[in-house]
């Protein structure tokens, strides 16, 4: 279920209180913690995009450091990111496959008219935007990539 503002997230916070959930406690602390933040530093209420981009980077940075974690031998501390990251995916949308992006690459560049590996930058913001936040940034500069040196 993606989160569109803050009330669900309000609402979750009250339950893992009540449940004296402590890893989800935390956890939506922390995104509640970092869309007010966001909310901020750009001077206005979050968007629902918005709201998706900073979960999506709280994510990010669980990925990155289970990665670490598991070349550092730290596997205590990757189940504790895992379980971090699931919660927090909880919160975004459902990614789509690999067919589903590949169409969505291939309708951007030919909006966008792009011939080869220098007009990436005009591709992969439109495919963000009409992927919703259902794939990475990551995900989606690697399929651009791969479909224009082709």
């Amino acid at each position: 279920m993606p989160l569109s503002d803050l009330s669900q997230l309000e609402s979750d916070l009250k339950d893992a209180a009540i449940a004296r959930d402590q890893i989800k406690l935390t956890v939506l602390r922390l995104l509640k913690n970092a869309l007010k933040n966001y909310e901020i530093e750009v001077g206005h209420d979050a968007s629902p995009q918005e709201i998706m981009a900073v979960l999506q980077k709280e994510a990010k940075k669980r990925r990155d450091s289970i990665e670490q974690y598991k070349k550092a031998n730290r596997e205590d501390l990757v189940d504790e990111e895992t379980k971090e990251l699931d919660i927090i995916q909880t919160y975004l949308p459902k990614e789509i496959n690999d067919e589903e992006l590949d169409m969505l690459v291939r309708d951007a560049i030919e909006q966008t008219g792009a011939k080869g590996l220098s007009d990436m930058g005009k591709v992969i913001p439109l495919v963000m935007k009409s992927s919703q936040g259902a794939a990475s940034g990551e995900r989606i500069s690697s399929k651009v990539k791969q479909v224009l040196e082709n």
